[in-house]
């Protein structure tokens, strides 16, 4: 017997740039299925369902879903709120109220365990409910799925933005010598890693990669950065804000209160200049860094097409499951084939999602943990799509007329 209601969506989190790409993936789905009565959003997240702040998704225009696929950011608004003790037992009576029967929440580690804490209580309760997750986060992190749809599109903009600060730094090395760019990142150094995917020579930037797996030693990094600079006359490094000592604590960190959120993550922030000042003060070595910020997750204007494609698709198969009965699971992405890439999905518990971390693993990171390797570069490549292919002149001197 189908089961007849309606349908909640929210998102949580950090927006993407294709965040929005899986929302209109669940609203047509939702679209087609007659079990499905009344299509709505929740407004940011969690946070706006405890106060009752739900928008009928059914009353927008086509000509907006349309629009919105290709729309950065998180068009119903977003949140990180950690449930209290009594917040489950508020949500239900909310889902309660407006015969909500399919639960849908886009996000990551924290929105899979927010879902699966109301669906355990809604079961206990002998309520109806089917809550499904649909994977978000541009860090890359979440077990059980082969890459998470924001990755793309993140790692698209750092490798572009890699590639371009070679140029200059190429350009210009003579006076700035040193450039750092400052990817995102709290313990998983996926974004840090893709500044290598548009990188064909050596010169080309860039040169050095710190990740958050690797410990952060002072002395070789220093020393990594000298011989690069002695090479080339110039050098790039990209540095994870989330990079760790030996001790596994944050070389950087905001220590106010008010930059801790709700699930005890300090505001990460100010590598750059950290490794900066390391720089200039024991290699006497000019260094600048370039920090991209939030922009990095959900600029549109270097979008994946594959990523926004697979946001999608994962909103799709999403409704699809929970109509057929499927309960408590996060949609994955499966990867069947490498060369030519082809993705599908599949499905996780989001109790084990939940409490799961994906790392850069071993066979990723270069023996000497300063670069990745090619397991990366072909893993990344086909998320990413085609990156410009840039000229660099030959210089043929001509013979010298003073002495």
């Amino acid at each position: 017997m189908p089961l007849k209601g309606n349908l909640l969506v929210g998102q949580s989190g950090g927006p993407t740039a294709v965040i929005n790409s899986s929302l209109v993936g669940v609203i047509e789905e939702a679209l087609k299925h007659p079990e499905i009565e009344a299509i709505y959003g929740c407004v940011h997240g969690v946070q706006g369902l405890l106060r009752e702040e739900i928008v009928d998704l059914r009353k927008e225009k086509p000509g907006t879903l349309k629009r919105l696929k290709t729309t950065p950011s998180a068009a119903l608004g977003s949140c990180r709120y950690k449930l209290k003790a009594d917040d489950p037992e508020r949500l239900l009576q909310v889902l309660q109220a407006h015969n909500i029967r399919y639960l849908l929440y886009i996000g990551g580690n924290d929105s899979a365990e927010t879902g699966h804490l109301v669906g355990d209580l809604a079961h206990e309760k002998g309520y109806e409910l089917r809550v499904m997750g649909v994977p978000k986060t541009v860090d890359n992190d979440l077990e059980y799925t082969d890459h998470c749809p924001g990755y793309g599109s993140v790692a698209r903009f750092i490798a572009a933005a890699a590639m371009d600060a070679g140029k200059d730094s190429e350009a210009i090395g003579v006076v700035d010598n040193v450039k750092i760019i400052e990817t995102m990142g709290r313990n998983a150094g996926w974004i840090t890693a893709a500044a290598a995917l548009g990188k064909r020579e050596e010169r080309d930037a860039p040169h050095l990669i710190c990740l958050p797996e690797v410990p952060f030693e002072p002395d070789r990094f220093l020393s990594a950065v000298q011989n690069a600079y002695d090479r080339l006359g110039y050098c790039v490094v990209s540095a994870c804000e989330g990079l760790r000592d030996a001790e596994g604590k944050e070389v950087v960190a905001s220590k106010r209160a008010i930059d801790t959120d709700a699930f005890g993550h300090r505001q990460l922030g100010g590598v750059g200049d950290f490794l900066c000042d390391l720089i200039a003060t024991n290699l006497k070595i000019k260094a600048r860094y370039d920090k991209p910020g939030t922009i990095q997750r959900m600029s549109s204007a270097l979008a994946s097409k594959v990523d926004l494609e697979e946001a999608y698709l994962v909103g799709k198969a999403a409704v699809r499951s929970a109509v057929q009965g499927v309960d408590g699971q996060m949609v994955t992405l499966v990867r069947e084939s490498a060369d030519p890439y082809r993705c599908t999905t599949g499905l996780a518990p989001l109790e084990k999602v939940a409490a799961a971390e994906k790392k850069l693993p071993p066979d990723f990171i270069s023996p000497d943990g300063t670069f990745v390797t090619q397991a990366f570069l072909d893993y990344a490549r086909p998320l990413v799509g085609g990156l410009p292919k840039y000229a660099r002149l030959e210089m043929h001197p001509i013979e010298k007329k003073l002495s």
